[in-house]
């Protein structure tokens, strides 16, 4: 099986698009060759003559996909992006096609695994789970209808996707004053000088809401009304095609979990998942509320009383106002400016502090290499295993700053799927963190460097995991809710000291980064983070109701006004859209519960190791083979039995949601 690169060869314009698409047709050419195979399989369905190629058609589709998807996301082209999103809509069908193949879905089931490994009897259990979940058993008539659906549902995803993607909104400030608060970097960059004690500009001073511009704003602006204009303009984000564009998915998938014999689209979501169903997500979700309900109020409670002592007339809080004034408030009560530790992460340093870590922390190393990419900036690097003998085992891509036409996500995208003995992995992480530039280090806020954490924990596991005996369980081939584990365990080591100084370094001293400074930042960083739980119960309970009632009677903006209402203690600010741009509906529809539900389990994990030797004690080794390198290859639960020797509980999450007070 050849290991080929969509952007290599690619070049630009309509030979970038020709490559996109001879890449595509050869991927589904070969992904077809194989399902004939199995097809014409004479005498005994085996392991070899039918699940075997079945994996490498699906291996193809993968690569065909996945790739595209990548390119759709990342090109710095609109016309390579066009032609990739209409590729991916191309491989879509096709894998719908296949998952609606009777004659298949036959083939494999009269397979006997029952003398196979238990690997092995996991994967057709999951495939053919897969299959009935498709509507594979239905008649023509239906098995037609859920492919026209299918084909609506990701045109309608991509559609939501790139109307967010494309949509940068720009906010012109009329008053250069209104910039007061901002750090000096963010003005300087923006042609904003301090002159006689005003600030000054050039020429008008626009912001976008990309992140690097938009998350400062609503740290550090004192300005009220310029943090409600770029919260307005963030949220409003996709709105209003998005609007319809989402209320046309929703019944297409209600239609759809109809046809297959489901209530609503989230059960049949969950079916399949750790979670189960519907009803325990919303079980699941209102323990969570309940851990986290009390602290909450307490939190909001000193942040209110804090405000009225200073501005009286900026109450209520609202949402626009809330990272501002908590920002404030862990100025006073923990003395830690946020801005105090900017100039300690300049963004190569977090890069090669984070390459660092997980190298000791894996066991591997991290080598550049000069590979075709498909943008100036982005770098390669071959994930080398330093404990045995395996030598070169994937291949990252750090695609990390914004650009024009770019997701504006932080994400990890798999590229290449591995296969023990045929293919190795290769990933990307496609993030939107300051960009360094002449005189410009990057300065990251320390919110940055967690989030650079958790994409990182991502990457490790579709590496790690992505060299098993299929292909369809390698990488991060888990349940869907147990994807954020990994990466949420991943963010719990940047409180640690050490390890933190370990890169830390003030760009212009060198200084290390005091350990009171941390001390404190730790002791901050705890505050708000009941409220933070109940916005992602927030956002849960909003994904999980979108798709657990009828789209006819749905509303988008009562049930977000409700949410809030319910879960929030800030003031709602009229004109929040958020939906339009909440790409997790596209991605993971009803279940964001996931963060949440991960969450518990990561905390769990990290309560394992060795405060004292994070990085290099005996836990982090078999974090990688217990949990890590396993891939898909086993049921999740069984991941967790195997690293903590007995279930979750929710006892790390309450200690973490209430360490502010403890």
């Amino acid at each position: 099986m050849q290991k080929l690169r969509i952007w290599e060869g690619l070049g630009t314009g309509a030979e970038a698009v020709e490559g996109a698409k001879s890449w595509v047709d050869h991927h589904l050419a070969e992904s077809r060759a194989e399902v004939s195979k199995l097809m014409g399989a004479t005498g005994k369905r085996t392991v070899e003559n039918t699940l075997r190629p079945f994996d490498h058609a699906q291996w193809h589709l993968r690569m065909a996909g996945s790739q595209s998807g990548v390119m759709f996301m990342v090109h710095p082209e609109a016309g390579v992006r066009d032609a990739a999103q209409e590729l991916s809509q191309v491989i879509s069908a096709e894998g719908t096609a296949l998952s609606l193949n009777r004659d298949v879905y036959d083939a494999l089931a009269a397979v006997d695994v029952s003398g196979e490994d238990t690997a092995t009897k996991y994967y057709m259990d999951r495939v053919l789970l897969g299959y009935r979940l498709s509507g594979v058993d239905k008649d023509e008539a239906t098995r037609e209808r859920i492919r026209a659906l299918a084909d609506k549902m990701t045109e309608l995803s991509m559609s939501f996707s790139r109307t967010v993607q494309d949509d940068v909104r720009k906010i012109s400030v009329e008053n250069v004053e209104e910039l007061r608060g901002l750090p000096q970097d963010y003005l300087a960059r923006h042609g904003v000088k301090e002159s006689a004690g005003k600030l000054v500009a050039e020429k008008p001073v626009v912001l976008t809401t990309d992140p690097p511009d938009m998350s400062p704003v609503m740290n550090y602006a004192a300005n009220e009304k310029l943090r409600r204009k770029m919260y307005l303009a963030y949220s409003d984000r996709g709105y209003p095609v998005n609007q319809q564009v989402l209320m046309d998915l929703l019944a297409a998938r209600e239609e759809m979990a109809s046809l297959l014999g489901f209530r609503s689209w989230a059960d049949l979501a969950t079916v399949d998942q750790m979670m189960g169903s519907a009803a325990k997500m919303r079980a699941f979700l209102g323990e969570v509320e309940a851990a986290a309900r009390e602290t909450a109020h307490k939190e909001f409670d000193e942040l209110e009383t804090f405000v009225r002592e200073r501005k009286p007339d900026a109450l209520p809080l609202t949402l626009s106002d809330a990272r501002y004034w908590e920002e404030q408030y862990r100025r006073e009560r923990f003395d830690f400016d946020s801005q105090s530790v900017r100039p300690y992460f300049p963004y190569e340093q977090v890069e090669a502090g984070i390459l660092a870590t997980a190298g000791k922390l894996f066991g591997v190393r991290f080598e550049r290499v000069n590979a075709a990419a498909w943008a100036e900036g982005v770098k390669t690097f071959d994930v080398v295993d330093s404990l045995g003998k395996d030598g070169v085992v994937g291949r990252i891509y750090l695609d990390m700053h914004p650009r024009e036409g770019k997701s504006k996500w932080f994400s990890e995208c798999g590229i290449v799927g591995g296969m023990l003995g045929e293919c190795l992995p290769e990933a990307s992480l496609v993030c939107n963190f300051p960009q360094p530039k002449d005189n410009d280090a990057g300065l990251m806020q320390y919110s940055d460097v967690v989030t650079c954490f958790h994409e990182f924990g991502h990457l490790m596991h579709e590496v790690l995991g992505g060299r098993q005996k299929w292909a369809g369980q390698s990488g991060i081939a888990t349940e869907g809710d147990f994807v954020e584990v990994p990466s949420q365990m991943l963010e719990e080591f940047f409180e640690d000291p050490d390890l933190l100084r370990s890169f830390a370094k003030h760009y212009q001293t060198g200084e290390l980064l005091p350990y009171e400074t941390i001390a404190r930042m730790t002791r901050a960083a705890a505050h708000g983070r009941a409220l933070g739980t109940l916005t992602q119960v927030l956002y849960a309970t909003y994904s999980m109701e979108t798709h657990d009632r009828r789209a006819a009677e749905l509303n988008l903006d009562t049930l977000l006004r409700e949410g809030y209402d319910r879960f929030s203690l800030y003031e709602f600010v009229d004109g929040n859209r958020m939906y339009a741009a909440f790409t997790h509906l596209v991605g993971y529809t009803s279940n964001y519960y996931t963060y949440l539900y991960d969450k518990v389990m990561a905390l769990e994990f990290f309560e394992e190791f060795d405060r004292k030797n994070l990085l290099e004690g005996p836990t982090a080794m078999r974090y990688r083979r217990e949990v890590l390198e396993p891939g898909g290859s086993k049921p999740a639960r069984e991941l967790v039995q195997a690293f903590l020797g007995r279930e979750t509980s929710m006892k790390a999450l309450k200690g973490w949601i209430a360490k502010a007070f403890a």
